[in-house]
């Protein structure tokens, strides 16, 4: 019996590296797909995304929607600074100040509905995202209820019924990296940072997040 198969949204961090590792054990994984929507670390973290589909050997596309950089005022993709060093993890009201300033308009939504098009056409069942239970307390398009009204939608807008799935939406960073570990990532190609260097900055919450897990 043929393996289920599905799309991938990958952006090459430890969320969505992780789930295209455990993606490629368990389903035929049609595509994986990285989005540039004018954000700061698009070019890291496309040739990062590279590395990691080669590794795999997973096909890789690249899908530009530059419209959404024109009208976000989020600082991932603006002239505004990104939250840094002043960003504290473990407070509550420190990370749901970050999450306001790095917010982009229906990213995930938008995301979403572009992967399932893709998968349609394919002929895939599932795409797969890399969200997480930790950052769903700040990031609401993280979260398993925002991956329920996804599926609702698209069983109404695919004519296959194509289902959104993550396999560390219940996961902390931690214990997503322990899964890593046990699908053999190579955490040498991951990049988890909103900045565009050659080494991650360390000081953005989702650099604190993933040093931390580490």
């Amino acid at each position: 019996m043929p393996k289920e198969s599905c799309v991938v949204l990958f952006s090459s961090g430890l969320d969505s590296t992780v789930n295209l590792y455990k993606a490629v054990t368990e389903l035929d994984v049609k595509l994986a797909i990285t989005i540039n929507y004018g954000q700061k670390a698009f070019e890291k973290e496309f040739e990062q995304s590279q590395k990691i589909c080669k590794e795999l050997g997973v096909s890789h596309k690249r899908v530009d929607v530059p419209w959404l950089s024109e009208i976000a005022t989020s600082s991932l993709v603006s002239d505004e600074k990104i939250p840094t060093d002043l960003v504290d993890i473990n407070s509550k009201e420190a990370s749901v100040a970050s999450a306001k300033a790095v917010w982009v308009s229906n990213r995930n939504g938008l995301f979403i509905n572009i992967a399932a098009s893709f998968a349609e056409e394919l002929k895939a069942e599932y795409v797969i995202v890399g969200f997480n239970i930790e950052e769903a307390a700040t990031f609401p398009d993280n979260s398993v209820d925002f991956i329920s009204a996804a599926n609702k939608a698209l069983s109404y807008s695919t004519s296959n019924q194509v289902e959104v799935k993550s396999y560390t939406s219940y996961l902390n960073k931690k214990e997503i990296v322990q899964m890593g570990k046990l699908l053999n990532v190579n955490y040498e190609n991951i990049w988890p940072c909103y900045f565009n260097g050659n080494r991650i900055c360390g000081q953005c919450e989702s650099c604190q997040r993933y040093l931390a897990a580490l």
